[in-house]
């Protein structure tokens, strides 16, 4: 006697955890996504040693025509015409939070009488803390121990 099988089972893909692993994947992305507030580019003038600077501080850019740029440190650059919008922009983000950091970003061939009217006016808004931005330059002490 033969039997015959009655019914078939169709192969299926399992998608009932697919929503919850779009939905951890999104969450993920959102957490570890970060918003460059000061795109502006410049070329870095070169030191020995660099210092962290905090994610959330002020930006002051100057770029390599002169043009000054500002950021709270929340939102996007904008662009500023001198040294005394610097000023009113400091006093502006210093009267919210009279311990926020400043960070000048300034292209290396940018003349310094441009970096010292912006720190100048960084100043007289009563800053506490100034960084000046640089590029690391990496230096072999050319002992030639592997420690």
């Amino acid at each position: 006697m033969r039997l015959q099988a009655t019914q078939t089972t169709p192969a299926v893909i399992p998608t009932a955890s697919m929503a919850d692993i779009a939905f951890l994947l999104i969450i993920f992305f959102m957490v570890t996504f970060t918003i460059e507030v000061d795109r502006t580019q410049v070329t870095l003038p070169k030191t020995v040693m660099r210092f962290e600077v905090p994610k959330k501080a002020a930006y002051v850019s100057i770029t390599e025509g002169g043009q000054l740029k500002v950021s709270d440190g929340e939102q996007m650059s904008a662009p500023v015409q001198s040294s005394d919008e610097v000023l009113s922009f400091a006093l502006e983000v210093l009267g919210q939070d009279p311990s926020k950091e400043f960070v000048l970003k300034a292209d290396d061939s940018v003349p310094y009488r441009y970096i010292d009217e912006t720190i100048d006016a960084l100043k007289q808004a009563r800053a506490k803390v100034i960084y000046l931005l640089s590029a690391q330059e990496t230096q072999d002490d050319g002992s030639g121990s592997g420690s």
